[in-house]
């Protein structure tokens, strides 16, 4: 539940379960998702039991308390989701409005009103009529209850929304909808088999003895019908005709949409693996093409073998790239930060940098005897070890010098412009995975994005890197020194350069309004020596209109 607050029609968070002073429902929160999960119940009750009643009178007769007991129970949680949905707030511009008067009016207003007033409208006073039959006419009166069957639906929708196993989900309702329309043909056959005579003919129910014995008969039997499965009585007369007709057409038009939907969830399901992991197919095609086999051909056999059986996605950011950045921050941070944090490198590091960096991991799988990277290539990435071992190997590609486990990271040398770094950006060791290891890699492009936006990161990596690099023997003191000078020398050039030219603009600047000084002057003087020169000829001065005109005047 959420809480409201007063004088306004917002509430706090979405999904709060918090009891609220003012009771007002969040669809999207916990509370009423348990509310209408509850009510499935009751619906699926009124479905299933009142056309058994119904068709079957002596279940009815055999249990009358039993059945007015669980009617009552039906009808007051009919009532209570009334008065649930009056208070269950619904957004507006994205804000939810928890105004219980709004919630009213809005709900009071909407189709879903009439039909849930309808459903539990006391019909069953209609058998207190006179030459109606109280058996199973009661049964028969409250098949009104039936109406709340898009509640139903509502629960289902939420709950394949929530669940973890959305597909598996799917095909259960697709298999209550065709075992609820079986039981519903089942139960109208038997009821046609009663008013027919028992056992009157070979296409009618047997006079069985037992209740669950003609019950089971029934189910078969529309069973077969349905699934058009054959091996039925053939019919004998005309309403036998018509009901298997009817049964028929019921199979080709809603059975055969069901099973269909539930060959499509099926078919979905490997869909939705090969959307997380690699299709080996391609691959297959491709090695057999171009004649590749043998060991490389096995290898790659059990690479995409092991990514299946352990679960891992390689595709991570294409699965996450319809959320939004925030969200999936969030969702990346809560997979890959504990694994992060473990990593030498990034102890004392701010919990945002980690949330900027866990964006832009991308999730590599090596195998057994597969070279992550080797000495003198160039790097374009670092890596750090999630899971699994790698070794540290010479030139021969055998002797193992050191051993890389969990937690730790390498390749960060090649990415970081250290001055005095010997190698360059060239890779410093042969590294070589001993078993199945999961890594994460880091591009440069990604680091430099990083480190632009947090100083503080780069310059606690860069001194990483001169401490490994000094343990190494690659860090040339004295070519640090000189790259240092060189840029204290580039900076101070730099800076006399800037002076430099603020000196020239500041002269140019004094220059232009010298000569607009001057043009004005020269103006004034001009025109001055005009007036004298129409005062000595006696020619009057022209006039502003006519020297724009360009018609002079006359003496």
């Amino acid at each position: 539940m959420a809480r409201a607050e007063a004088g306004t029609g917002t509430g706090h968070a979405v999904g709060s379960t918090a009891i609220p002073q003012r009771w007002t429902l969040d669809p999207a929160g916990d509370w009423h998702y348990w509310w209408i999960s509850l009510m499935v119940l009751p619906i699926l009750y009124n479905w299933v039991v009142l056309i058994l009643r119904c068709c079957f009178p002596e279940v009815q007769e055999a249990h009358v308390g039993l059945w007015r007991g669980l009617d009552g129970l039906s009808d007051a949680l009919y009532l209570l989701d009334i008065a649930v949905r009056l208070h269950t707030g619904f957004l507006e511009d994205g804000i939810l409005v928890q105004d219980i008067s709004r919630t009213r009016r809005r709900y009071l207003c909407s189709w879903s009103f009439p039909w849930d007033v309808a459903a539990v409208l006391p019909t069953e006073l209609l058998c207190l009529l006179p030459g109606v039959p109280g058996v199973p006419g009661v049964p028969a009166a409250r098949a009104n209850r039936c109406l709340r069957a898009p509640r139903l639906f509502e629960a289902f929708d939420q709950c394949e929304t929530r669940t973890g196993w959305p597909n598996t989900f799917r095909v259960a309702k697709l298999m209550m909808y065709l075992v609820l329309g079986i039981h519903w043909h089942g139960c109208l056959y038997f009821a046609l088999s009663a008013r027919l005579g028992l056992g009157t003919d070979p296409w009618v129910c047997p006079a069985f003895a037992r209740p669950l014995r003609r019950y089971l008969h029934s189910f078969y039997f529309s069973t077969l019908v349905l699934a058009m499965v054959g091996d039925t009585p053939a019919p004998q007369r005309e309403e036998e005709f018509l009901f298997t007709i009817a049964g028929f057409l019921l199979a080709v038009l809603g059975f055969a949409t069901i099973t269909g939907s539930i060959s499509a969830v099926i078919a979905n399901l490997s869909a939705a693996d090969a959307t997380f992991y690699p299709d080996t197919g391609p691959v297959r095609r491709y090695l057999w093409a171009r004649g590749v086999g043998g060991q490389l051909a096995r290898r790659v056999a059990r690479w995409h073998q092991h990514l299946r059986m352990q679960r891992k996605l390689p595709v991570e950011r294409a699965v996450l790239q319809h959320l939004p950045r925030g969200l999936r921050a969030e969702v990346a941070a809560s997979v890959h930060l504990p694994a992060l944090r473990r990593v030498g490198l990034f102890h004392g590091w701010g919990h945002e940098v980690l949330r900027q960096l866990v964006l832009r991991l991308r999730p590599q799988v090596f195998g057994p005897g597969e070279f992550v990277c080797r000495r003198g290539d160039v790097g374009h990435e670092m890596y750090f070890i999630r899971e699994g071992r790698l070794a540290v190997v010479a030139e021969d590609g055998v002797t193992q010098l050191a051993v890389l486990g969990e937690g730790l990271y390498f390749g960060e040398i090649s990415l970081i412009n250290i001055k005095g770094n010997t190698a360059g950006n060239r890779r410093t060791a042969n590294i070589l995975s001993i078993g199945y290891s999961d890594l994460f890699c880091l591009g440069k492009e990604d680091l430099a994005e990083v480190l632009a936006e947090f100083p503080h990161a780069r310059t606690a990596m860069e001194a990483k890197g001169r401490e490994l690099l000094l343990g190494m023997g690659r860090l040339d003191t004295g070519a640090e020194a000189a790259a240092a000078a060189a840029e204290a020398e580039a900076e101070r050039q730099l800076q006399g350069l800037e002076v430099a030219l603020e000196g020239l603009q500041t002269r140019a600047a004094r220059l232009l309004a010298q000569l607009e000084a001057s043009a004005l002057r020269m103006a004034l003087r001009i025109q001055r020596l005009e007036g004298q020169l129409h005062l000595r000829t006696g020619t009057p001065q022209d006039t502003e209109s006519n020297r724009d005109a360009g018609s002079p005047q006359g003496p």
